[in-house]
């Protein structure tokens, strides 16, 4: 439209136009020595300080303006979770220094002593309940090692003085039920066999090597009660009965007789005479004797006619309860 317009007005129009155009040029450029009039008074405003404060104000909502003590103040919920953590760690390490001590006190409910029972089947059968009768207690913790057709005479086969040397550390029992000697009425060997794969016996048959048998029994069992002595333990040694075979009886008493000498000479060994506890009115093998719970006589033993049943280690097993008591009040327990 610009095109045809200018072509019918013809080559005149340009002249009377001329003194707008000069007014108008006037006024643009008042408007922009206005223009820059203005901007140098906003400048010398901003240099002097007069938006200082808006604009830093903006920054920091912007987060442009790194400020470690801002970090505190605007996200407190960070702050609190991280110093609490690193402050209980160091807390809580001297806490739990003091109350080591603790535990060398008296045995209760929140200070509980640790009754390791060990040895061969025996400990197996009677164990469990006696584990039933200390929980009841509410002061002790206990733990039960056995194992099957172990002993004192065959190291070859299990080593228990190994054994208890390395489970002790970690155990920290107070008190210790141990068993051994239903297996042990036999010729006692070496813990390593010999090249050719042969047990190696040093004393044979325990009836035959009488004298040689007891010294090493007694030996054996005395070497592992020192053991189990150390660092003040409580040793509670658990005694086997006689069997209803007169040979085998014959050897059991042996070994009876040598662990029992063992103990004799260690007055801190509490020895528990299963023997005369499950003999008859004249000494010899019975397959009933009195419950002490209720006064009944009642079959106590296995079919082997060696092992205890059920009612027969039960009725042991409250016998080492009594021992075992007499242990934690000598620690200081209210029982």
């Amino acid at each position: 439209m610009g095109t045809s317009s200018n072509s019918s007005r013809g080559s005149s129009a340009p002249r009377p136009a001329s003194k707008p155009n000069y007014f108008l040029r006037r006024l643009g450029a008042l408007g922009v020595v206005a223009l820059v009039l203005y901007c140098a008074v906003i400048a010398v405003g901003a240099f002097i300080g007069g938006d200082d404060d808006v604009l830093r104000t903006e920054e920091v909502a912007a987060g442009s303006e790194p400020a470690a003590p801002g970090v505190t103040e605007t996200q407190p919920d960070v702050t609190p979770e991280t110093e609490p953590t690193t402050e209980v760690v160091e807390t809580d390490a001297p806490t739990t220094t003091e109350a080591q001590p603790e535990t060398t006190g008296p045995p209760t409910s929140n200070n509980p002593a640790s009754v390791y029972i060990v040895g061969d089947s025996d400990a197996g059968t009677f164990g469990p309940y006696l584990e039933t009768l200390l929980d009841g207690l509410l002061i002790v913790d206990t733990e039960l090692n056995y194992k099957v057709s172990s002993g004192l005479a065959r190291p070859d086969f299990y080593n228990w003085p190994v054994e208890l040397a390395a489970a002790l550390p970690e155990a920290d029992p107070d008190i210790v039920v141990v068993t051994f000697g239903g297996n042990d009425s036999q010729g006692l060997s070496l813990p390593e066999r010999r090249a050719n794969g042969d047990i190696d016996f040093i004393i044979g048959d325990p009836v035959s090597n009488q004298t040689e048998w007891l010294e090493e029994y007694e030996r054996r069992a005395g070497d592992v009660m020192d053991l189990l002595l150390e660092n003040d333990r409580a040793v509670i040694w658990v005694g086997i009965p006689n069997d209803d075979n007169p040979d085998v009886t014959a050897r059991l008493a042996l070994q009876d007789q040598a662990a029992k000498a063992a103990a004799a000479a260690r007055p801190d060994v509490v020895f528990i005479d299963t023997w005369a506890r499950f003999s008859g009115r004249n000494g010899n093998w019975a397959d009933f004797v009195i419950d002490p719970r209720d006064g009944v006589g009642k079959d106590v033993r296995a079919a082997d006619g060696f092992h205890l049943n059920a009612n027969g280690a039960e009725i042991l097993a409250l016998d080492i309860a009594v021992a075992v008591q007499d242990a934690l009040r000598d620690m200081g327990a209210n029982l």
